[in-house]
């Protein structure tokens, strides 16, 4: 058999970075219907918008050279008739490129086909439309790039774990070691065992015999060697306590008004939040709840998805639905991140029914609010709330919220909510846990 060998060139696109692409359209891929201002459902994970998204990547976000262009498109792609087809053929193959390198995928849009048909035959036919997802992959990658953004911008080249100030027998050696007591965790000292077992024989028996000689001159021992309680020794760490996180994000209505979209980045906060705790606390555990005209608990990977709506704030609700995941979990510090703009104003009654009043803070549904942070702090649950606005009314709640709990209350921008939410779970390794 033979083989014929020719020189490799690769592809075309091989000077294409994905990974520069993904965060170049991170804002479409974690869209939360800004673009709405009523908050209905919106087009946004259309194959269309993602066409345009990276058209206007490639022509005005410079992720192409110019020669790369030339080189795909060819010399006189700019000045010539079928330019708007060639770049359409090019975005086509790069969105191919993303579903093969498994950063998106794409199926039939079956909720649109299904409105078409019902509008009747009459209405038209053509092909079905289809729709993007990101995928597992694409959400670790934006998770990844938002967490080394924020650090960044923390000036932190590297992060502790939940390191406490009392110094105990834990996993992470960082002390010297001691003599082994009861109760210590038995990380041992296998070293500074060994040398008090030889200096105890020694002194007690004199050399230590090795079949018919006797060895003991120099400063090696060789043959059986008992290792009594008084001779162990054990290594000091600092304690690492475990901690089980609820992120409570907001999506009612008011997330997306006044001109600011709040929810993005709060949604980019939550992927970073899980990147750290994967990474640098892999015992700790995140959950996320979505609280709204009721509450919700989401899995990660669905946090893309997630959009604000014409809700109200139902935040008894999501501060219930936390208290009760949290209390499943037997970690040793549990909290609550509750991520919001507004004040409450939504409350589910027995029966279920949603009561609602959106006019100023009723005392009704603040009062019951207010009962159950207090049944979170009984249970042991921090709560410590992020408020991206400055009403007096606002502010006077969240600070009887953090009042009743012993949590703490922050008052800042979309802009800055990532770099306080990471200080604060990392200042937690300061806080002595017992």
């Amino acid at each position: 058999m033979k083989y014929r060998y020719s020189k490799f060139a690769g592809e075309e696109l091989d000077e294409l970075d994905l990974e520069e692409l993904l965060s170049r359209l991170s804002d479409l891929l974690l869209s939360s219907g800004f673009e709405d201002p009523y908050g209905m459902p919106a087009g946004d994970q259309s194959m269309q918008s993602l066409h345009d998204a990276i058209l206007e990547a490639i022509l005005n976000g410079g992720l192409l050279s110019d020669e790369t262009l030339e080189k795909l498109l060819g010399k006189d792609w700019q000045d010539s008739q079928d330019a708007e087809s060639r770049l359409d053929e090019l975005v086509q193959r790069i969105i191919e490129r993303l579903e093969k390198q498994g950063y998106v995928t794409t199926s039939p849009d079956l909720e649109a086909e299904r409105e078409r048909r019902e509008r009747g035959a009459g209405s038209g036919g053509g092909e079905a439309e289809y729709k993007f997802e990101i995928t597992d992959k694409s959400l670790d990658f934006l998770g990844y790039r938002a967490l080394r953004d924020l650090l960044g911008s923390l000036g932190r080249s590297s992060i502790g774990r939940h390191d406490t100030r009392e110094m105990a027998t834990g996993i992470e050696a960082s002390g010297a070691s001691k003599p082994y007591e009861f109760g210590d965790t038995l990380n041992l000292d296998a070293s500074g065992t060994i040398l008090n077992a030889v200096a105890r024989t020694r002194a007690q028996k004199g050399p230590v015999p090795t079949g018919d000689a006797e060895v003991g001159t120099g400063p090696l021992y060789t043959g059986a060697l008992s290792i009594d309680y008084e001779d162990l020794m054990v290594v000091q760490g600092e304690y690492q306590s475990s901690c089980a996180t609820v992120l409570m994000l907001d999506c009612s209505h008011s997330m997306i008004l006044y001109g600011e979209d709040r929810f993005t980045p709060a949604k980019r906060v939550a992927l970073a939040l899980a990147n750290l705790i994967r990474l640098q606390y892999p015992g700790d555990a995140l959950k996320v709840v979505l609280f709204h005209d009721s509450a919700e608990e989401i899995a990660l990977g669905q946090l893309a998805r997630a959009k604000v709506g014409p809700y109200y704030t139902n935040t008894r609700e999501g501060l219930r639905l936390a208290r009760r995941i949290l209390e499943r979990q037997q970690k040793d510090m549990r909290q609550i991140v509750m991520i919001t703009d507004g004040k409450p104003s939504a409350l589910t009654r027995p029966d279920g029914r949603i009561y609602r009043n959106a006019f100023g803070l009723d005392p009704f549904i603040v009062s019951e609010t207010f009962a159950e942070v207090a049944a979170c702090r009984k249970g042991g649950i921090l709560i410590n709330t992020f408020m991206l606005a400055r009403d007096p009314d606002l502010v006077s709640f969240v600070r009887k919220v953090a009042e009743i709990c012993h949590g703490k209350a922050y008052f800042t921008t979309p802009r800055t909510l990532g770099r306080y939410v990471l200080m604060d779970y990392m200042d937690k390794k300061t806080r002595t846990i017992h």
